[in-house]
């Protein structure tokens, strides 16, 4: 595609946020006769997809402690719902599986889960959490375990189908693609005013009216250009000031797959599963030679996947404490071949598979890394900022919470059109400063 001369708006990435709010922009452009799709350019400096989005596990679930959260994920849940085949989305449910320490944690969840007419089922007590899993998978036996929380919709989606599917709506809109274009910086308007006037890149600038920062792991150095800070204010729940807090931090997303017939999972009644998602205090043993590997805390998730061809998904992440300056720019590229998950998670997870159903002990041979996962851009306190910075750049931050995040694409291009979000005003940078952060709960996960 030609560089244009100018673009009403620009949206940086080519992933689930830029493709969604292109899409729903250019569709509320249409019908409130304001414009249409031709007026949007995404610029990335790959293809569709061809970043975080591209390679994420797909989980979409509505499992979180945070009542904030909660109800941001029930509307990206039916936005997904909105056209699952073009989506590639499997609405199979989800299902948190948890010890005693995280009991109380989940009972909220549930009960906040009803409150906001989120169907889900929840069990409690270990002998009724047993009966439950074994009525599923005749074969469970994960010891500790006393609470299940099954979220009836929900599920996954393919990766790479999904974000096609979505760049297809997009297309037919008019949206233009500018890919194979890296954007350098912004240049900012003359004057008294803060805001973007044009975008640049390796190729040439952009004029545009709006900006859009949907770059996933790449957040931070887009928020470099913008010239925005790179340590902050936080006001803990106690009014306790923090001075001088990172603004980014990363984790290392530790991701893998069994490479076996993705039938191997189906449940009792023939049919797929729901995504399983773990955690417990119970001792984890290796499969390979029985030697304990923790007895901590630990958890991990897994679903199978004809995308991957094989059982797949994760366990905790863990911090990279390479300083950020020195971190590559690119976090899923050739640059960075120490950022992969170590051989340690392999067998951490296949044996944790075995710990769980009987159907996968003595599989670790099947073990298979596939690019999945890789390093993920945190925000202070590791839940997404999605806000406007210098008068006309919208910044989604997703903090790795993004590929279900599917929905606040809509959001965002609600807001840009001037219909300001109940559901996004939890998420303003604003709160950090006001001391208004997020509950956090018992589980092993930075992102929970």
């Amino acid at each position: 595609m030609t560089l244009p001369e100018h673009a009403p708006y620009v949206i940086v990435g080519a992933g689930v946020h830029g493709l969604s709010v292109a899409y729903h922009l250019a569709v509320m452009l249409r019908e409130r006769g304001l414009g249409s799709g031709e007026d949007i350019v995404i610029v990335d400096k790959g293809d569709v997809g061809s970043g975080a989005s591209g390679i994420a596990c797909g989980v979409v679930r509505n499992n979180y402690f945070q009542p904030a959260m909660r109800e941001l994920m029930a509307h990206s849940v039916e936005v997904w719902e909105e056209d699952a085949e073009t989506y590639s989305y499997h609405p199979v449910g989800y299902m948190q599986i948890s010890p005693e320490s995280m009991h109380e944690d989940v009972a909220s969840i549930y009960d906040q889960q009803k409150a906001i007419g989120y169907d889900s089922t929840f069990v409690e007590g270990e002998g009724d959490s047993a009966r439950y899993m074994q009525s599923i998978f005749s074969d469970w036996q994960a010891k500790g375990i006393t609470s299940v929380l099954h979220e009836k919709k929900g599920g996954y989606a393919n990766n790479m189908l999904a974000m096609k599917g979505v760049w297809k709506k997009a297309e037919s809109e008019g949206v233009r693609l500018l890919g194979g274009t890296t954007v350098t910086g912004f240049r900012a308007a003359s004057g008294n005013s803060s805001a973007i006037e044009a975008v640049l890149t390796d190729r040439g600038e952009i004029r545009c009216d709006q900006v859009v920062i949907g770059a996933g792991p790449w957040v931070r150095d887009m928020w470099s250009m913008l010239e925005l800070p790179q340590t902050i204010e936080v006001r803990g729940s106690d009014g306790t000031l923090h001075q001088g807090v990172p603004m980014w931090k990363f984790w290392q997303l530790e991701e893998g797959v069994l490479a076996v017939d993705p039938e191997i999972q189906k449940t009792n009644d023939g049919a797929m599963p729901p995504v399983i998602h773990i955690d417990t205090d119970a001792p984890l043993y290796s499969t390979v030679d029985g030697s304990l590997i923790t007895n901590e805390l630990w958890g991990i998730y897994y679903k199978p996947d004809f995308n991957f061809n094989g059982i797949q998904g994760g366990a905790m992440p863990y911090e990279v404490t390479t300083p950020a300056e020195e971190l590559a720019i690119d976090p899923y590229g050739p640059a960075s071949p120490e950022w992969i998950s170590s051989p340690d998670f392999a067998v951490m997870w296949v044996s944790a598979l075995a710990h769980c159903q009987k159907r996968f002990e003595g599989r670790m041979a099947d073990y298979h890394k596939e690019p999945s996962g890789g390093v993920g851009c945190f925000t202070p306190d590791s839940f997404p900022v999605i806000d406007v910075f210098r008068d006309n750049a919208w910044v989604i931050a997703d903090s790795n919470h993004g590929y279900k995040m599917i929905g606040v694409g809509k959001l965002v291009a609600q807001e840009i059109l001037g219909e300001k979000s109940r559901l996004l005003e939890p998420f303003r940078f604003a709160r950090y400063e006001e001391g208004k952060l997020h509950p956090v709960s018992n589980s092993p996960y930075p992102w929970s």
